[in-house]
């Protein structure tokens, strides 16, 4: 039996970040990743690191994290190509121009700063923009990052401060014995009071192990990045309603995403669909008429939970003392994941944390229908 004194299922963002947290405070960690770290959600998606757009009930956990991006090199001795290159959130109508406003007026209350940007200064700002593109909204502090560098990144640095990260250790079975928690991986056992349950998508499987079923489904986000062209796009762009969102890397490849990939029940295997695909080349030639002609070079997908609400697990369990959840991010977990692992430590260390987590208690799905799915 390897003892711990905090078990975390799960390598993504948040569960290297709470490593890191928690070893920096002396706590011994290990940290269980069924494949390698960063190898799902947080390292197949777009790259945003946003805070523009967010429900403002997330938006304090978005800022502690973008706080914590701000000091990614400091904290981990590293780079994840962390770019606040600014995120400009486009309207194609003026419904969606409305929803810009409405959404700045509440974000202003939180201490954030969006500027929004009409139509003819719209043009004159960037004169790549198609007349489809009424207005847009610009958070300056927002920006991207490298989602490959993001999970390695973070748990390198938990090692050397302590933590057992160990890769390839799916967990076959876990449980609480009374005392403790014991995990099986790779025919050993691991044994923690405190479980961190950072599984993603199969998170909602961890919970119903302790009797808090959730209807979490699996989610695949659906990838493309280009040749490298004449660079030109200087921030992150999205679009109001998220069905395109793109930058433009230095060395010039566009990096896009939009609809959904495919995988088999068990998701032993995910791949995107070219319906997806090609769909989300032509909003992005309506919007950027100059992409027309350019090469896709790749496309992928992964997987990520999603929430029906489309808001995360996270916080203390309702049935198990010791379980705490934080799973189901629905395709917005990679710019939080760095915060998030905070919390975990918060949590676990000052039983408290300064970020309200209220709206992500796992007991508002408590009486619904809460198979995980398909």
């Amino acid at each position: 039996m390897r003892e711990a004194d905090v078990l975390i299922v799960g390598g993504g963002g948040a569960g290297c970040s709470a490593a890191l947290h928690l070893a920096l405070r002396g706590v011994r960690v290990t940290l269980l990743e069924r494949r390698l770290v960063g190898g799902e959600a947080t390292g197949v998606n777009y790259g945003g690191v946003r805070q523009q757009g967010r429900d403002p009930r997330g938006l304090p956990l978005a800022r502690k994290s973008r706080e914590i991006w701000g000091r990614l090199k400091e904290l981990t001795g590293g780079d994840a190509e962390f770019d606040p290159c600014g995120h400009l959130k486009l309207a194609r109508s003026a419904e969606e121009e409305a929803e810009l406003l409405r959404w700045n007026a509440l974000a202003e209350g939180h201490g954030l700063r969006p500027r929004m940007v009409g139509r003819n200064a719209i043009r004159a700002e960037h004169p790549y923009f198609s007349e489809a593109i009424v207005a847009g909204s610009l958070m300056e502090e927002d920006g991207s990052a490298n989602p490959r560098l993001l999970g390695p990144l973070l748990a390198g640095a938990a090692r050397r401060a302590g933590a057992e990260i160990l890769e390839d250790y799916a967990v076959t079975d876990l449980a609480h014995d009374g005392r403790r928690f014991v995990a099986l991986a790779k025919g050993e056992a691991f044994a923690a009071p405190w479980l961190l349950n950072c599984a993603g998508f199969w998170g909602g499987e961890i919970a119903r192990r302790f009797g808090e079923p959730v209807p979490v489904e699996k989610l695949h986000p659906n990838m493309l990045v280009t040749e490298p062209l004449p660079y030109f796009i200087r921030h992150s762009l999205g679009v109001v309603g998220g069905d395109l969102y793109l930058r433009q890397i230095p060395r010039g490849n566009v990096i896009f995403g939009g609809g959904r990939g495919e995988s088999d029940e068990g998701i032993s295997w995910t791949r995107p669909r070219p319906d997806a695909a090609f769909g989300a080349m032509q909003r992005a030639v309506a919007v950027i008429p100059r992409l027309a002609g350019a090469m896709v070079i790749r496309s992928w997908t992964g997987t990520d939970g999603m929430m029906p609400d489309h808001f995360p697990v996270l916080g203390p369990s309702r049935t198990t003392a010791g379980l705490v959840h934080a799973f189901g991010f629905s395709g917005e977990g990679f710019q939080t994941g760095p915060g998030v692992g905070a919390v975990l430590a918060e949590l676990v260390m000052d039983g408290r944390t300064d970020i309200p987590i209220e709206a992500f208690d796992i007991g508002r799905f408590a009486g619904q229908d809460a198979a995980t799915r398909d």
